[in-house]
């Protein structure tokens, strides 16, 4: 950073660069971190959709209305495999799902990412969602 002096002018010069992240420009200070303001909530709708989906076929098939990930498909109108993989998303642990709904995910963390097999015990999908 300089500061130079002309009459009653200040400059400051602070050497900046940007970044595009998700189509948004970001500052990246010299240090090599990001701006000073902490990162705003970035609600993925698809992947909170597909997460409200799999729990509303959970309760369909708890009470059942349908009985299997057949019958959910079919009335559907999808593939059983689709079916079978977003059901998969009610086993999430109660913090990554709370993490998606508030928006906390971290930018790693896609609807594909999530599709993907996972480790049923929720410390180790923790510790796997937190890089660890």
């Amino acid at each position: 950073m300089t500061v130079t002096r002309d009459n009653d002018t200040i400059t400051v010069h602070v050497p900046i660069t940007f970044n595009k992240r998700g189509g948004r420009k970001q500052i990246v200070l010299p240090d090599g971190t990001s701006s000073w303001a902490p990162p705003r909530a970035r609600v993925d709708n698809t992947m909170v959709k597909a997460i409200a989906r799999g729990f509303r076929w959970r309760k369909l098939l708890e009470t059942g209305v349908h009985t299997t990930i057949e019958d959910i498909a079919a009335a559907e109108k999808i593939s059983a495999s689709y079916v079978s993989r977003i059901l998969r998303l009610t086993l999430l642990a109660p913090s990554i799902v709370d993490a998606i709904l508030d928006g906390r995910q971290g930018p790693e963390m896609t609807l594909a990412t999530l599709m993907k097999p996972f480790p049923l015990e929720w410390d180790r999908q923790i510790s796997k969602a937190s890089g660890s």
